[in-house]
């Protein structure tokens, strides 16, 4: 009993934020960190946080053992003399990197023991950088961008909702699939709200060959969720549209994907999208991605 009592002490309460496109979801009661999400965090930082990481990292760890060496003043032979912790940090950075310039060498049993448990950290903390760096790089990215908002336009006498979305790749993605999940909050009849989730049927939800920008549509008919709404319903049912491409990237053979979500602010009614290609001649077609998410009132 008293085990039990002291195991539940230990475990208290937490919250982990997690943002999902514009909206963040904040977990309570949840297990807040395990190591094995380190592993997970050092793939999700950016180029530029992960290199502040590993640069801090790798001065910390020097200073660490510098100071162990430090401790015992004549556990490194051939030093300056002059600044003894310098010497001391420098001499770690040559053991940390097996370098080894011959200079400076441990010379006590105090200064081997700390050296030999600095090379077993050396060797099993540039196995992990280098694994790390290897996934970063080789990490199929979709590259697919998303016009900045929605629009809602007749299209064949039929009001459509509409999303443009871009291949930023060098190559075309093969068997692509799209979607647009719409979720919104809808009255129950025992009171309150319950949130509901619809697939919107697209005129093509498959493509074999995406090589650059394309428009999903979705015709608000009769059948849609969407059939009747508004800027006003749609902002009081706190309406999300969540927009998705899955697809194979064929230079790596990888499965990539990628998601934007959109909210009723982001809805144009009576847009629509303006042309972006240009046809050369001779099967030549020019993409303008610097008009993808440009709009312009629907006739």
């Amino acid at each position: 009993m008293r085990r039990k009592t002291a195991n539940k002490r230990k475990r208290k309460p937490s919250h982990v934020s997690i943002r999902s496109g514009q909206v963040e979801f904040v977990k309570v009661g949840t297990d807040a960190w395990r190591w094995r999400d380190v592993y997970r965090w050092l793939l999700g930082l950016r180029w530029p946080q992960f290199a502040a990481f590993v640069a801090g990292l790798y001065v910390g760890l020097n200073l660490f053992f510098a100071a162990l060496y430090s401790l015992q003043q004549d556990s490194i032979a051939g030093s300056t003399g002059g600044h003894w912790f310098f010497d001391c940090f420098f001499f770690s950075v040559q053991t940390l990197a097996t370098v080894g310039y011959g200079h400076m060498y441990p010379q006590t049993l105090y200064g081997h023991v700390v050296t030999t448990i600095e090379i077993m950290s050396g060797v099993f903390l540039f196995a992990v950088m280098t694994g790390l760096i290897f996934v970063r790089f080789s990490r199929p990215i979709a590259r697919v961008v998303f016009s900045n908002s929605l629009v809602v336009a007749p299209l064949n006498g039929k009001p459509t909702l509409m999303a443009r979305i871009g291949n930023e790749n060098q190559h075309s993605m093969v068997e692509a699939e799209f979607r647009i999940m719409f979720s919104r909050d809808e009255p129950l009849l025992e009171g309150g709200d319950f949130r509901y989730f619809y697939v919107l049927k697209l005129h093509f939800d498959r493509l074999t060959v995406f090589p650059a920008a394309l428009t999903l549509r979705h015709t608000i008919d009769e059948k849609s969720p969407l059939f009747g709404e508004t800027v006003e319903s749609l902002e009081a049912s706190r309406a999300l549209f969540l927009v998705s491409v899955v697809g194979i990237d064929p230079v790596i053979a990888a499965s990539v994907q990628t998601q934007k979500d959109y909210t009723w602010r982001d809805i144009q009614f009576g847009h629509r999208f303006v042309e972006i290609y240009t046809e050369l001649g001779g099967g030549r077609l020019t993409v303008n991605y610097g008009r993808l998410h440009d709009t312009e009132p629907a006739q």
